[in-house]
């Protein structure tokens, strides 16, 4: 212990993720639900908004529309599924990359500062999501039977060593996709929370409740990282559903691509 340092100074740790109901009684009513309801309520109201009057000489909401749509299909869709199908698989990217990338910017904003998919609960569903529609995809493309092999059975790789590179593709493409999907996103939102917490609870406590003055000096220093931690956080929280993204699109073109 350190003196001068009170030991009722509790440090963040997972339990700090397991919020309270927002209502009494409605156990699953909790603060990433509602973040969740909120940013599907933001974003069918954007985009409904940015489209009703379209014009060709844009408004400010339209023209903000266009661009985050322009982006989710030129430059992971196109790019990423490489193929003429790519426009079917637009709304979905679209959708996925405006509904993670709100809900992990939350975590920024006043008043709600809780990024849901730091829950793993969340992350998972989104995974799922994506594992079946790329396999649907593929399935559609190549029937079953064509698209596992396509999957399991690379290209100019010799046939005596298909009974060690079929259960190494299978578990490679069909089942840790993803598991490695998900907690990708998960840890990042996780571990980003988690070090903020540490920086700004701790600097709050060394700065008004250690009694020491040199602990309030390196409380100031303390929370002066977390604000630059907390600029770093926000720019994970955007990269991380770009990428989230991307490896949809890139798995959904290594799906109905015709050869590996």
């Amino acid at each position: 212990m350190i003196a001068g340092v009170s030991t009722e100074f509790n440090p963040p740790g997972p339990e700090d993720f397991n919020l309270p109901p927002i209502f009494s009684g409605v156990e699953w009513f909790t603060k990433p639900v509602l973040v969740g309801a909120l940013t599907v309520v933001v974003i069918i109201w954007f985009f409904w908004g940015a489209s009703r009057k379209a014009a060709v000489v844009p408004s400010k909401l339209q023209f903000a529309g266009e661009l985050g749509y322009n982006f989710v299909r030129n430059s992971i869709a196109r790019d990423a599924i490489g193929s003429a199908e790519y426009m079917k698989y637009v709304p979905y990217l679209t959708g996925l990359f405006f509904f993670i990338l709100l809900n992990n910017v939350a975590a920024s904003v006043p008043g709600v500062q809780f990024p849901t998919f730091s829950h793993v609960g969340w992350a998972y569903v989104a995974a799922i999501m994506t594992w079946v529609i790329y396999n649907a995809a593929g399935i559609r493309k190549h029937g079953v039977l064509g698209y596992f092999k396509l999957q399991t059975m690379p290209a100019g790789v010799p046939m005596w060593l298909m009974p060690l590179m079929i259960p190494i593709e299978f578990i490679s493409n069909i089942l840790v996709r993803p598991i490695s999907l998900s907690l990708r996103l998960f840890a990042n939102m996780f571990a980003g929370h988690i070090l903020l917490l540490v920086f700004v609870l701790g600097g709050e406590y060394m700065l008004l409740h250690s009694g020491s003055i040199a602990l309030a000096g390196v409380g100031v220093i303390t929370l002066l990282m977390g604000l630059a931690i907390a600029g770093l956080e926000l720019f994970v929280q955007c990269i991380q559903a770009y990428i989230f993204v991307v490896l949809t699109a890139q798995y959904i073109g290594s799906a109905i691509a015709e050869e590996h």
